[in-house]
């Protein structure tokens, strides 16, 4: 194999460890959040699904404090409920506003979870495509 061969399966070495691979952690990463939020809003829409069947004017649940740590707490009035709306602001809602929020979020994020799943497609093909350069480079069958 002649220098410039050899400098080109470093550049290419480097291109696919650090940029591809980097590129393809992070919108993983991105996408399994976004994947977390759509599962706490399908709980959520499930227990306000409930809160409107029971029609309660007092409810008693468990409230998750973090770490897996949970305390009864009593709602006493089931009327209105407060939702976060993202960027730490929480909206007061209806039970049935709060469905069609949930119902548009998760219609939105799964157009998100969809794009980054393109996303993740491309980079790994861009990755299968370097890998083959490197092994023409190389004369590896």
């Amino acid at each position: 194999m002649a220098q410039s061969d050899s400098k080109k399966v470093l550049e290419y070495e480097h291109f696919l460890n650090n940029k591809l691979r980097e590129d393809l952690r992070v919108t993983l990463e991105n996408r399994n959040k976004i994947l977390f939020d759509i599962a706490e809003y399908l709980e959520l829409k499930t227990f306000v699904e409930k809160l409107l069947i029971n029609n309660d004017e007092k409810i008693t649940t468990k409230l998750d404090l973090g770490c897996n740590f949970y305390a009864q707490a009593v709602v006493k009035d089931t009327k209105k409920i407060f939702i976060s709306i993202g960027f730490g602001f929480f909206l007061e809602m209806t039970p049935e506003e709060a469905l069609k929020f949930i119902d548009e979020k998760c219609t939105y994020l799964n157009e998100q979870s969809d794009l980054l799943s393109k996303q993740c497609i491309s980079i790994k093909a861009r990755i299968k495509l370097v890998l083959e350069g490197l092994r023409e480079l190389q004369n590896i069958k």
